[in-house]
């Protein structure tokens, strides 16, 4: 049976050459500033309920729930506009920027969530929280599509999806783990630097993204990362 060619013809050669995985710098430094946005906002997530309830006066599981709602609401009404727009303008510049902006903007809502006294104030930073995400994903998700090795799509895709998932593994773990020892604002504060520290790589690497000229060739891709925040 093991001898029969029909059987060996049918196996698959899964031996993979390490010298062929050359992952493009650009890739690199995206992986690595995903990791540092949603691995901050990471932090967030175990923690976020349980704030409202108990930092933010009059809120109810209801207030959660509005929350929750305000953010995806944001998102969503925002996401397809900016994603259209920045697919008419020719070249990368406008999706860096706009990337850039959408850290920046995450970096603040993470620290104006600590300034939340209210229930009107708590749905505006939900809201904007879903603002600085919509402007988040398209961007990022162009300019990364536009990077990927023809050879490796599946694997330079699923490499950031495995970092990002210990990410959320790791900093689910230490958000409980700070609020619980140190306080809600210690988690607050360092995903609000986690999100400028990811603006500040990319800041200080743009030759790498600006000088590449748009493919031609149309790569629909998909960065839908599951917002654990809420």
């Amino acid at each position: 049976m093991e001898n029969n060619p029909l059987n060996r013809s049918m196996k698959i050669n899964l031996t993979i050459d390490l010298k062929k995985l050359t992952i493009s710098r650009v890739i690199k430094f995206l992986v690595i500033s995903d990791l540092l946005f949603l691995g901050g906002w990471g932090l967030i997530g175990p923690i976020l309920a349980v704030f409202i309830l108990r930092e933010v006066p009059g809120t109810t599981l209801f207030t959660v729930g509005a929350a929750v709602a305000a953010y995806w609401f944001a998102k969503s009404l925002f996401q397809l506009p900016i994603a259209i727009f920045i697919d008419k303008i020719e070249g990368e510049k406008d999706d860096f920027y706009t990337l850039l902006a959408s850290l920046m903007l995450s970096g603040f809502v993470a620290m104006a969530y600590l300034l939340v006294d209210s229930i009107g104030g708590l749905i505006l930073v939900s809201a904007l929280q879903g603002v600085a995400f919509a402007f988040y994903t398209p961007s990022w998700s162009g300019i990364f599509s536009r990077h990927l090795d023809k050879e490796h799509y599946a694997l330079e895709w699923s490499l950031d999806s495995t970092t990002i998932g210990f990410a959320y593994g790791i900093t689910a773990l230490a958000g409980g783990a700070m609020a619980n020892y140190f306080g809600f604002k210690s988690v607050f504060i360092f995903a609000s630097l986690a999100s400028f520290a990811a603006a500040l790589l990319l800041f200080t690497v743009p030759n790498l993204i600006l000088p590449r000229q748009k493919s031609n060739v149309a790569l629909i891709r998909d960065h839908t990362p599951a917002n654990i925040n809420h």
